[in-house]
């Protein structure tokens, strides 16, 4: 129990004493004129409430990431914990605070335009070909996770609700309403609510959990990965398999740790903000919440289940981490209660999905410079969601795993794009510059290994890794010493 409390601290730490000095790095004016106040138009710059704002990133970014990520890296045991939390504040929170820091500086503009910006044409184009991919796959995702969980409710059964299409084509026809209308019809009036819901079920079943699940980890566990000895059945231990931390893990596990997603949603609440002032607490603040509520979802991977790993892998093999939420939420809030927590694990990817395919429609439009006429606004919509209809067809798992990847390569793209604009500033990269270096050794050893990239020996990650994390480190180091600071960083 101990090491659960010792999660949530340690992110509330580094949002009180490490968010402040990111802060200061980046250069916040409370005096600047905000991209709302520049360009309102009553559709995508609107003025919302910072307390609105924040549960509104909180569930953008949250969806079902937090959620099936964790679940599935609980099949390392509790070094899980250590990834998110320490993934989160080092790489993160200050990965969504920059985003957010961009986005607001540059009038709202989606990344690839503030790529371009900072770099050139080419790297603008392929963080446009990023952004762009990982947007769709996450509508995607967003698409079949919830009709799965809806179309498997027990007081469904054998109606039309049971069936997943019925469930496909609900959310669609939700999200071409929601990618539509302006934000103030839909988002800003009902996802503050699904916010505060999110909040709710998970501090119902983190209390719950906590008081009644049989094997809640402790501080010795943490090194279970390496020494399975203390165990009593070596079985139950966690990854008795031997499944590779590097660089697994860390692209199992990627909504609560880092997550390339949020920088995607980065500019729909940049466009919202009334003051530069609110950038941390609504992007650093909702990166630390996802943080608790990913760290909930391992503890009930590892913790829930009197099989252990052994149980936990059967249940993921028999229905994916949905039925794992399942027999979580019945198990330990009951049957109401349990029916409930589902439907709201139900709403939130729906919440999540809109707003990535909402911020595809301003990628395109930004990039091609479209107006924003409702014309240009369906001609943009609808073929994109006729395409993720089809995409629903293919296996789950297949689309999860580009999903992952995109997501981790994103988000180390734009630790790098930060990392320029702390260079130009002439304050202190490392912040985001050192967990770039990380991201692009992850990135580059699994794509050598998976059978998504290369498919080459599993031996080779490591050692690549490390390679291309010096090379980075080396180069950075060259360009540190050779810049000259501009004259506003004093």
């Amino acid at each position: 129990m101990l090491i659960f409390f010792i999660c949530i601290a340690l992110l509330v730490l580094a949002y009180k004493f490490y968010s402040p000095f990111v802060e200061r790095q980046a250069g916040i004016d409370p005096k600047a004129k905000t991209p709302q106040e520049k360009f309102q138009d009553g559709v995508d710059y609107v003025p919302v409430h910072p307390a609105k704002a924040f549960l509104i990133q909180f569930l953008n970014i949250a969806g079902i990431g937090p959620i099936f990520g964790p679940i599935l890296g609980a099949l390392y045991g509790p070094i899980a914990l250590v990834w998110i939390v320490l993934g989160n504040i080092i790489g993160g929170a200050v990965h969504d605070y920059f985003s957010g820091v961009l986005s607001i500086k540059e009038d709202g503009k989606s990344l690839p335009e503030i790529a371009g910006h900072y770099f050139n044409i080419y790297f603008k184009g392929v963080m446009l070909l990023f952004t762009a991919m990982l947007l769709f796959f996450v509508g995607v995702v967003f698409i079949m996770s919830p009709a799965g969980l809806l179309s498997n409710l027990d007081f469904f059964k054998d109606t039309i609700f049971s069936n997943n299409t019925f469930w496909v084509l609900v959310i669609l026809a939700y999200y071409f309403f929601a990618t539509m209308l302006p934000i103030d019809k839909i988002i800003t009036k009902l996802y503050p609510a699904f916010g505060l819901l999110m909040i709710v079920m998970t501090t119902s079943i983190a209390v719950a959990l906590l008081m009644n699940a049989p094997q809640l980890p402790e501080i010795g566990d943490i090194f279970a990965y390496f020494d399975h000895s203390h165990y009593n059945n070596d079985l139950l231990a966690p990854n008795p398999d031997g499944l590779p931390v590097w660089p697994l893990l860390f692209v199992t596990i990627t909504c609560g740790a880092i997550s390339g997603f949020h920088s995607t949603q980065a500019p729909i609440m940049a466009r919202c903000l009334t003051n530069e002032k609110y950038v941390r607490p609504v992007y650093y603040g909702a990166m630390v919440a996802e943080g608790v509520v990913a760290c909930v979802w391992a503890i009930a991977g590892i913790a829930a289940f009197p099989g252990g790993y052994i149980e936990l892998k059967a249940v993921l093999a028999q229905g994916g981490p949905g039925l794992v939420v399942n027999q979580v939420a019945t198990s330990y809030l009951g049957v109401f209660g349990g029916v409930m927590a589902i439907l709201a694990v139900a709403v939130f990817p729906i919440t999540s999905g809109d707003t990535a395919f909402r911020s595809l429609r301003l990628t395109i439009i930004d990039a091609f410079h479209i107006p924003q006429s409702m014309r240009n606004r369906l001609f943009v919509a609808v073929p994109i969601l006729v395409i993720a209809y089809f995409m629903t067809k293919i296996d789950f798992t297949l689309i999860w795993r580009y999903f992952a990847f995109s997501n981790m390569l994103l988000s180390t793209s734009v630790l790098w794009l930060a990392t320029k604009y702390l260079f130009d500033r002439g304050t202190f990269h490392w912040i985001v510059s050192l967990p770039a270096i990380g991201g692009t050794s992850v990135t580059v050893s699994y794509i050598m290994t998976a059978g998504i990239g290369l498919g080459l020996p599993q031996s080779w990650s490591q050692p690549v890794g490390i390679i291309v994390g010096v090379v980075c480190l080396v180069a950075l180091i060259i360009a540190h010493n050779k810049r000259k600071p501009v004259a506003e960083a004093k």
